[in-house]
């Protein structure tokens, strides 16, 4: 589970969306959020989405939470300095293939500063 992180840290430092294909199965699934209605589904979907976000210059570190037989659970820190300034806390879950590679993929992004309430604070 963690070479399958750095990996993919790896081809998303290097802008590499093959790198990035080749992590995940032909169909898997990709939730951006808990709130997806639908995830996105197969390589095609995944580098769409995937090399909307290229080019940003980030720091980002990952531990694992959870791993219970193909079934994993990591969380990760990451900071974009580049082009805005950003700060992200997520949980990546995540089911592995018999073969290593990513077959469902569920982030919960969080992003700290943000209000835990529906109202807008005025």
């Amino acid at each position: 589970m963690t070479a399958w992180v750095a990996a993919y840290e790896e081809a998303w430092r290097a802008s590499d969306a093959d790198a990035v294909e080749r992590l995940f199965t032909p169909d898997a699934t990709y939730l951006r959020s808990p709130y997806d209605v639908a995830p996105l589904r197969g390589h095609d979907a995944i580098r769409g989405f995937w090399t909307a976000d290229r080019g940003a210059t980030f720091t980002v570190t990952a531990e694992p939470v959870a791993v219970e037989g193909r079934d994993a659970v990591v969380r990760l820190e990451v900071r974009y300095l580049a082009p805005e300034e950003q700060e992200y806390r997520d949980l990546w879950v995540l089911r592995f293939a018999p073969d290593g590679r990513v077959e469902h993929f569920e982030e919960w992004p969080y992003w700290p500063g943000r209000s835990y309430t529906a109202s807008d604070g005025s």
